[in-house]
Parts: structure tokens; C-alpha cells; sequence
């Protein structure tokens, strides 16, 4: 608004416009992303991770989601990482926020042939779906998820 102002030769700074905007009850209209939608898993898996505790690879792998804005829209980034060496595993793109390609970035990082003893992650409804959680069980991976409202849990991978 500043910069189109100022083509039609207004001069007014960033603030008095967000100001007149807000007087007038008026808004930009633009989604806004919500990568964590809390699930409802029929198990809970308490967060024990301590970084304090880990010496090696392996130990623990992590997860999240974040996005990346679009002119229309969002992208949707995955990303399983290693959390002692801060290796980034696999990661994976989509244009929704499903399950699916959840599981291909999980499928990605264990063929790999490398397979941690705990996987974390938040408590989105993609990464403590019941497909989700299947695939760590069938591998034999414990599990543990960030507490509800603790966002330092997981802000290693963030």
C-alpha cells in the first residue's frame, strides 16, 4: 500500500498506513499458514528426549513441518533430521498438508539403510496420524512427541 501510495505521489511511512487501516477496520486478505493442527491419537507418546544425554548418531532423529509462502498459497516443507550431527536426512515439498508426504520424507531417511532409536516430533495431526505412527512401530522406533503448548521441544529441527 506504502509503495502504490507513493506511485500516485503520497508520501505516508509503513506505520500511518497500517494506523489508517486499522481505524477504518480494514484488513489484507491473505490465508494464513497453520502447519500444526493438533491430532487425536489414540496413544500418547510422553517427550523424554535430553539432549544433555545424547553422544552419537542415531539416537535420535527429529521432524517438523514449516511452510513457505507463494504468491497464492503455501508450500509445505518436511524435514527429518539427526539431531546430535544436525544432518538433514531427507526432506520433502507439497502443495497440501497431508500425511503423505510425511511418510515419503520418514520412507526417504530409513532407506538410507540408517534407522534411529527415537523419532520426535510435534503433535500434528500428519506426524501422530495413525499411518504415521505404523510406519515408526513396523520399524521397531520408539516414539516421543512434544508436550501441547511447549514449543522449545522441538526447536531443534524448527
Amino acid at each position: 500500500m506504502v509503495q502504490y501510495l507513493a506511485r500516485e505521489g503520497i508520501p505516508i511511512i509503513r506505520d500511518s498506513v497500517q494506523d489508517l487501516l486499522q481505524r477504518r477496520g480494514l484488513r489484507a486478505i491473505y490465508q494464513n499458514p497453520r502447519t500444526t493442527v493438533p491430532g487425536s491419537p489414540s496413544e500418547r507418546f510422553p517427550c523424554l528426549v535430553e539432549l544433555q544425554r545424547l553422544t552419537a548418531p542415531d539416537q535420535v532423529w527429529a521432524t517438523d513441518i514449516t511452510y513457505i509462502p507463494l504468491q497464492k498459497g503455501f508450500l509445505y516443507l518436511v524435514a527429518v533430521v539427526d539431531l546430535i550431527s544436525r544432518h538433514v536426512l531427507s526432506w520433502k515439498l507439497s502443495n497440501s498438508l497431508d500425511t503423505e508426504f510425511c511418510l515419503e520424507a520418514l520412507e526417504m531417511a530409513l532407506a538410507s539403510g540408517r534407522k534411529p532409536q527415537v523419532f520426535h516430533s510435534d503433535l500434528g495431526c500428519q506426524l501422530s496420524s495413525g499411518d504415521f505412527v505404523a510406519q515408526l512401530k513396523a520399524e521397531e522406533i520408539q516414539i516421543r512427541w512434544s508436550g501441547g503448548g511447549r514449543c522449545f521441544d522441538n526447536i531443534l529441527v524448527e
